[in-house]
């Protein structure tokens, strides 16, 4: 007999939709906005939640995805033949409106030069995206019913007496901290820091009362160069970090994407959510745990993606 907990547990499916708008952000992002017969069933789970993009491979829009479902759809996706088998990419619901069957995504052009040609680094989603018009076909995997938590691509979890909060991440955490900032409810401090490639890629947020949103444009400058400074300022701010060298040694972290998340409620008064390039992010976690003495269970670090790989 199923539990509670594993009836309400989503199944997670693909839906067929086609592109209704794009909007050009800034130079750096685009969004798109999807629309489908059945994606009024999509189960939308707020704050950071992530889910698949299946970007068609050259020439094969019409690939049977209908296996592609349920707890064993990593499977069935990967025993697709490689010359019909979509791109799989993790984005961030921007914005989810059922009732109307449409669903956002802000998608970072990486790899797009100003007048639209691909750079050498341009990966298959920027691309795509790039060349997007309404009426394209493109194929979302996520979870079918409401919810919310790690089921539904869930991180964003503080403890609900927290008084502090704090967000960090490159161009690519710019969705997802967006999406958790509009969320938020009056009452705790609440300050995030966001490093993107120039400054026409600030974004305008609806943001709530009290909210401090600090803006860096890279440059020609190394990705995080301007982030790390700016974290370590802001935490000493809030009274997070001690400024002085902590007790964790700091294990290896090698060469995988890192993904530490702790459990909600695991640590009371503070709370900071940190993603982007993965060693950006390993970067920062060395940096905040070891020699800055943030506790451990008070920080999720993400690696959203890694230099060298395609996105």
């Amino acid at each position: 007999m199923s539990t509670a907990t594993e009836t309400l547990q989503p199944t997670w499916r693909c839906f067929a939709t086609t592109v209704a708008r794009t909007e050009r952000l800034s130079p750096g992002f685009l969004r798109l906005t999807f629309t489908g017969p059945d994606l009024h069933l999509f189960g939308a789970g707020g704050d950071d939640q992530r889910f698949k993009l299946l970007i068609p491979a050259d020439g094969a829009t019409d690939v049977d995805l209908t296996s592609v479902t349920g707890a064993d759809w990593y499977e069935a996706w990967s025993a697709l033949p490689d010359e019909v088998r979509p791109a799989m990419r993790t984005y961030t619901v921007r914005a989810a409106r059922p009732e109307v069957a449409e669903l956002d995504v802000d998608v970072v052009l990486h790899g797009i030069r100003p007048d639209g040609t691909a750079a050498p680094d341009a990966g298959p989603a920027a691309l795509w995206a790039s060349r997007a018009v309404p009426g394209d076909p493109m194929v979302l995997l996520g979870p079918d019913r409401p919810g919310s938590g790690r089921m539904w691509g869930v991180e964003w979890a503080p403890p609900a007496d927290a008084g502090t909060l704090f967000l960090a991440g490159d161009e690519t955490a710019v969705p997802a901290i967006a999406a958790i900032l509009e969320s938020l409810t009056p009452g705790p401090r609440v300050v995030a820091v966001l490093e993107v490639p120039e400054a026409a890629d600030f974004l305008s947020l609806r943001l709530p009362a009290g909210v401090d949103v600090r803006w860096l444009a890279r440059g020609s400058r190394a990705r995080g160069e301007l982030l790390e400074p700016a974290v370590h300022t802001a935490l000493c701010e809030l009274g997070i970090a001690r400024g002085v060298p902590g007790t964790d040694p700091g294990e290896p972290l090698g060469d995988g994407i890192l993904w530490e998340v702790p459990e909600a409620g695991a640590h009371t008064g503070c709370y900071a959510w940190l993603a982007g390039e993965a060693g950006m992010v390993k970067g920062l976690r060395r940096r905040l745990v070891r020699d800055l003495g943030v506790p451990r269970d008070a920080v999720a670090f993400m690696g959203y993606w890694k230099v060298g790989s395609r996105g």
